[in-house]
């Protein structure tokens, strides 16, 4: 075996084990990982592998491909956490992998294991490798598409641009037209920085768009084809323009919050950021930057100030801009392998501890999953019975009840709750039914957020239902069909 097969063999064997380890305890939680695992679980039931659903509707939040990773690791390992979270790990590894094999081919050995090291023990990483959630996988295929553009620039063999379309398809099909936009824009700035306008005429445009149509748009077309506009405008409408324009958490959209999220995930590194970027930026005379040196950094400042300007800010965004930033921490460290090690071996340690001294009992919080809130129905309701929720509507509880749950609301609230396709009310694709609309005729179960409790009281009649299970932030009760 060379030695870069065995520098693969024991980052493959640790990462996998780092990222798997605890993941058959670990609850799906909400409400992020309940829809994905729910719309996948609902695809693979309904034997529609193309149109992604949930509650039975369609669902046009993400394209295909991170459900198709579902499906096949629900086929693989059954219907339940550890399949759910297994290609998140493995896509984990594998941009270690990558990040090796790119540092090393940049610059040596030595520093391509120092930045698989320091990406695999930054804390977001650590935590997306982990939770069901796209972007892992974009991780992967996004960085790809810089990777093979800088080989391609910097080797002059432009074959290479080829995969970088092949990647931007596989990143569409993943998370959407960000996996084209974004790092396309990336690599433009980079040769407008260079000023080697003349490397645009060099990209293969007219083939690579094919290639890359030819991978994304299959799907694209297909959905179109079966639902027409009602896709186009909810996909990119809802899910792609208005995310970009209209904040969907207003209280995060302020101008440091990518500051404060990359600090965080950068830990136990972020010491390091101040001096690295100090060593590429100088304030006093115009910045003098190796060209390889300076793509990084490139890569790294464009994916924070592009996610910085959009409306809504979500954590994960900016995870693209750890593998360049990983490189440029070992460089920084390069002299310093030793604390490196310590460093690297000191955090795999601590995360062993963390899953399952707070991830395992922070997740089965049913404040964050209702795994044990359908534990308390799912082995009693029949198929006439009903559910319902009052208060905070869980997707969990659908997948974990394997039985359909319907919001509990007030009629005259309800219309102004429904898709609209012009708001955030898109996304309330879960039946309603009104306090007016619950049968007489039939069992039913209802998870009581606790914060309703009042309103509880105060709208139905308590001597009817009986409580099943009291938790600290829900409540199961029962009401049996009158005759």
């Amino acid at each position: 075996m060379d030695i870069t097969k065995r520098d693969l063999s024991l980052i493959g064997i640790v990462g996998l084990v780092l990222f798997l380890l605890g993941n058959w305890a670990i609850a799906i939680t909400d409400p992020v990982e309940s829809n994905y695992t729910l719309t996948a679980l609902e695809m693979m039931r309904s034997g529609d592998y193309v149109s992604p659903r949930i509650y039975g509707n369609y669902w046009y939040d993400k394209p295909a491909f991170f459900y198709w990773e579902l499906i096949v690791a629900y086929k693989l390992f059954g219907v339940n956490e550890f399949a759910a979270r297994f290609f998140p790990s493995v896509f984990g590894v594998l941009g270690l992998m990558m990040t090796y094999l790119f540092a090393r081919k940049l610059y040596d050995r030595k520093t391509g294991l120092m930045a698989a090291g320091i990406l695999g023990t930054c804390f977001e990483y650590w935590l997306l490798s982990k939770t069901v959630i796209t972007d892992l996988t974009l991780f992967v295929f996004f960085d790809a598409v810089l990777i093979f553009f800088y080989l391609g620039y910097s080797t002059g063999k432009r074959s290479y641009y080829y995969l970088c379309y092949l990647f931007a398809g596989l990143a569409t099909l993943d998370k959407g037209p960000i996996g084209l936009l974004l790092p396309g824009f990336i690599l433009l700035v980079y040769i407008f920085i260079r000023r080697d306008f003349k490397e645009i005429l060099r990209l293969k445009l007219p083939q690579g768009l094919l290639l890359y149509a030819l991978v994304a748009g299959s799907w694209y077309y297909a959905m179109y084809t079966i639902h027409g506009m009602e896709f186009v405008n909810n996909f990119l409408g809802v899910h792609n323009f208005l995310r970009a324009t209209q904040s969907e958490h207003p209280q995060w959209n302020v101008w440091y919050y990518y500051l404060m999220i990359f600090f965080l995930g950068c830990l136990p590194w972020s010491w390091t950021l101040p001096a690295v970027i100090r060593k590429y930026i100088k304030l006093k005379k115009r910045p003098e930057l190796d060209m390889t040196g300076s793509f990084l950094l490139v890569w790294a400042l464009v994916v924070n100030i592009f996610y910085q300007c959009m409306a809504t800010k979500y954590t994960t965004y900016t995870l693209p801009a750890l593998l360049p930033i990983a490189i440029l921490i070992a460089r920084y460290l390069y002299d310093r392998e030793k604390l490196v090690k310590r460093t690297v071996g000191v955090m795999l340690a601590l995360y062993a501890v963390l899953t399952f001294a707070v991830a395992v009992p922070a997740c089965s919080n049913e404040g964050y999953s209702c795994k044990n809130v359908a534990a308390v129905y799912k082995d009693r309701v029949k198929a006439d019975d009903l559910v319902v929720s009052y208060g905070d509507y869980k997707t969990s509880n659908v997948f974990y009840g394997d039985k359909l749950v319907y919001r509990l609301e007030d009629a005259k609230a309800i219309p102004g709750m429904l898709p609209d396709g012009k708001s955030w009310n898109a996304k309330n694709v879960m039946p309603f039914i009104s306090f007016e609309e619950l049968p007489e005729d039939k069992d039913i179960y209802l998870i009581l957020n606790n914060r309703r409790f009042d309103s509880f009281e105060k709208d139905f009649n308590t001597a009817e239902w009986e409580l099943l299970e009291s938790f600290k932030n829900a409540r199961v009760y029962y009401r049996k069909a009158r005759q």
